[in-house]
């Protein structure tokens, strides 16, 4: 079996500094990297573009809503359509130009913070998160929440999906994210939330806070590299899984094995 392992990247600025990249770097297969609207900027872009081509990770776009102050995890409510679809595209056309000056192609798209979270579960938002990755590039894979209304909207769109579960995130009944501001909504402990895991991986199955089971694709695997010990939890991760027989791979990969 293959699975991608993924994590957020690029979320430095200027001299302020947001997770450790060159760590996390040695044990993904992709990256997620921002483009300058939660968090990141040129030099960071290029930077992490070019540390994960060296590395031989494969690069996303993690595009956000202009949130830096709130490193983009706020609600923030009354973008039209349109508006979500050009934050997008104008995100995203950032990256792949950036990661194209560098011989790079961008392999997918994720969203981040509050606009993956409201997305998933607004059907006008998913749709306009999915044509904007259609109309920028049509070959990008588009990473969603299982079941979700973004993949949905990105099946419609014609994209192809990567379902991708979370090591170190809490599910709520309705299979989103639990909430950052409940207790019990991060999770810590590197053992707990590898073996986790393996039972998701294994079942087929996300177990949400209140005991109910999901049946579930996955296709990946994110740990957020802002979360305290994230190398430490994704390392965990990643010898608990092999150990078991699972191959990681980047995400285009993992989709091949599955055509």
């Amino acid at each position: 079996m293959l699975i991608d392992l993924n994590c957020d990247m690029g979320e430095s600025y200027g001299v302020w500094e947001m997770g450790d990249d060159e760590e996390m770097l040695n044990i993904v297969t992709s990256a997620n990297i921002a483009c300058g609207f939660h968090a990141g900027d040129p030099e960071v872009m290029f930077t992490t573009l070019q540390n994960a081509r060296q590395k031989n990770v494969a690069v996303g776009a993690h595009p956000g809503f202009p949130d830096i102050t709130g490193f983009g995890r706020r609600v923030i409510k009354g973008f039209s359509s349109r508006e979500i679809r050009n934050m997008m595209i104008y995100q995203i056309g950032a990256l792949k130009a950036m990661a194209e000056s560098q011989g790079l192609r961008l392999q997918h798209v994720k969203t981040h913070g509050a606009l993956g979270n409201m997305a998933a579960e607004d059907e006008d938002m998913a749709s306009a998160v999915a044509e904007a990755i259609y109309q920028v590039d049509k070959e990008l894979l588009m990473v969603v929440m299982p079941g979700m209304c973004t993949e949905k909207a990105a099946l419609r769109q014609g994209l192809r999906v990567i379902r991708e579960v979370y090591l170190d995130r809490a599910y709520a009944d309705n299979g989103n994210l639990l909430s950052r501001r409940l207790p019990g909504a991060v999770l810590h402990d590197p053992r707990v939330a590898s073996e986790r895991l393996l039972q998701m991986i294994g079942s087929s199955e996300i177990t949400t806070v209140n005991g109910q089971r999901i049946p579930v694709k996955i296709d990946s695997v994110c740990v957020h590299g802002d979360s305290h010990g994230a190398g430490a939890m994704a390392k965990e991760a990643r010898f608990l899984l092999e150990n078991q027989g699972i191959t990681f791979a980047p995400m285009s990969e993992v989709i091949r094995s599955k055509n």
